[in-house]
């Protein structure tokens, strides 16, 4: 594969982490592991958070607008994105990319700009899934996003699962 020459020669092609998996499948600990390692994270949950503040404040949005909030936050990453790999630095995307589509768009993007993808697919066992998020779902913070039953079945049946798609596949067990 060729890689785009930079501006600098001594500049190095910046690598790429796509998160992939169910709630509560541990992106966001994993992602936070790279970022300790010098990861750029970029994710939407924290993204919305910072523009919406804390569940307590009482504004709630409806689906619609809520959706236009995470389209309008997805551009602004993927420009930020752009952005962070022309500048050599790598970066984790903590999205869940529940769709092949999404995964192989982002790919493409990396790819075009010279540099080098990863997708992490992290897996968990449905019960594993549901205990972790009951956690969750009474904590709050821009990494606590409520997923109660309704849209966790719908996150289940809507979940295309990568499969030959370059992925590393991580089975978590832990609490």
């Amino acid at each position: 594969m060729f890689r785009r020459q930079r501006d600098s020669v001594t500049q190095r092609t910046s690598t790429v982490v796509l998160m992939c998996g169910l709630p509560g499948a541990g992106k966001t600990t994993y992602a936070m592991e790279l970022v300790r390692r010098g990861y750029v994270r970029l994710s939407i949950d924290e993204a919305v958070w910072q523009r919406l503040g804390q569940r307590d404040a009482g504004l709630v949005l409806e689906t619609e607008a809520f959706d236009q909030l995470k389209e309008e936050i997805r551009r602004q990453h993927r420009q930020e994105l752009v952005e962070l790999m022309l500048a050599g630095r790598d970066v984790v995307v903590d999205y869940s990319f529940w769709s092949r589509a999404a995964r192989d768009d982002y790919k493409a993007l990396v790819d075009s700009h010279g540099c080098r993808w990863e997708l992490v697919h992290l897996k968990a066992e449905r019960t594993t899934l549901e205990r972790r998020l009951a956690v969750r779902n009474g904590e709050e913070g821009a990494n606590s996003v409520t997923v109660d039953e309704k849209l966790f079945n719908r996150y289940v049946a809507n979940f295309e699962e990568p499969n030959g798609e370059g992925e590393q596949v991580f089975r978590q067990s832990w609490s």
